[in-house]
């Protein structure tokens, strides 16, 4: 049991988060006079022999069975241990706003493979008390359309990574991840959105940190459907559902950080877990224009597909 003193203590993924580098994004736990099991710590200390001992000169990354690292240059060395430690190794001067993206992004992503939660890339958002997810590839609009659903009044789960875990009857839950989207500026105008009242995510600068804390679900729920982004050369957006032999291909194509399934063993758990899943949720896919603003018109498709 950890004594809640400091300021740094966050709440997301279900999990408590103790760390040395602030994380503005994630709910703040703060309570003096309380106790609290820390789940995950977030430190920073020196990685610099152990990369060396470790890595190899033609990989990016090192992954074992309890240990991912990865390097990203004129930045840190970030290794992710036991599902429960980050260590970051940060060069002189390295820029925290940047680091939280890898803290949040890959450091977190590979937590949640270490234990055994299934770490999708994308957005979901709560209708009708389940969740619904949107999965694609990076720029296909995946937390546009998600924001398009949180102007209509829905509330958000996650964005980036979706956390899913499997219940004793294998219906898959999402749990909430932390109230923030991030959307570019073409989004941004779409919605009528001044970037001025945004943070620039760092290193992208039309790109922005867009808080949701009054439209954030803090309850984990059921995961009744998927839908799959794709930007197309077509005229008009077209939605399909996905079979069941194209369900697995699908799910381990948009699984956050695939790449390091093979090297940690869990390919087999990854295969069972999407095969238990797949067979109580709905599979689309929605091929977009490339060059229309068509979210108003995806976010009605979504609704009809699943009778709303």
């Amino acid at each position: 049991m950890v004594n809640i003193m400091s300021k740094n203590i966050y709440k997301a993924f279900g999990y408590s988060i103790q760390s040395d580098i602030l994380l503005p994004e994630l709910q703040q736990i703060y309570n003096p006079e309380s106790n609290i099991n820390i789940d995950i710590t977030i430190r920073y200390a020196d990685l610099t022999e152990k990369w060396l001992e470790l890595s190899v000169s033609t990989k990016k990354f090192v992954v074992t069975e309890d240990l991912i690292m990865f390097m990203i240059p004129n930045l840190a060395i970030f290794a992710v241990e036991g599902g429960t430690t980050i260590t970051i190794s940060s060069e002189k001067d390295a820029n925290e706003d940047k680091l939280r993206l890898y803290v949040l992004g890959s450091c977190m992503g590979a937590i949640l493979l270490q234990r055994k939660i299934l770490p999708l890339h994308g957005s979901a958002v709560v209708i009708d008390h389940k969740a619904y997810a949107f999965i694609g590839d990076s720029g296909h609009g995946k937390s546009t359309l998600a924001s398009a659903f949180i102007q209509r009044g829905f509330q958000l789960l996650t964005d980036d990574v979706i956390a899913v875990t499997l219940d004793q009857h294998n219906i898959p839950y999402v749990t909430p991840a932390y109230p923030q989207q991030k959307l570019w500026q073409e989004s941004l105008d779409t919605f009528g959105m001044n970037s001025d009242q945004f943070r620039p995510v760092f290193d992208r600068e039309t790109k922005y940190a867009i808080p949701v804390t009054s439209h954030f679900s803090i309850d984990p729920l059921p995961l009744a459907g998927v839908f799959e982004l794709i930007k197309m050369d077509c005229s008009q957006p077209e939605i399909r559902a996905i079979e069941k032999l194209e369900r697995l291909p699908l799910l381990y194509r948009h699984t956050y950080r695939n790449l390091f399934l093979p090297n940690k063993g869990l390919t087999p758990w990854h295969f069972d877990t999407t095969a238990r899943m797949s067979g109580h949720i709905d599979i689309y896919q929605i091929q977009r224009p490339l060059n229309q603003p068509t979210v108003h018109q995806l976010t009605d498709m979504v609704l009809s597909s699943i009778g709303k």
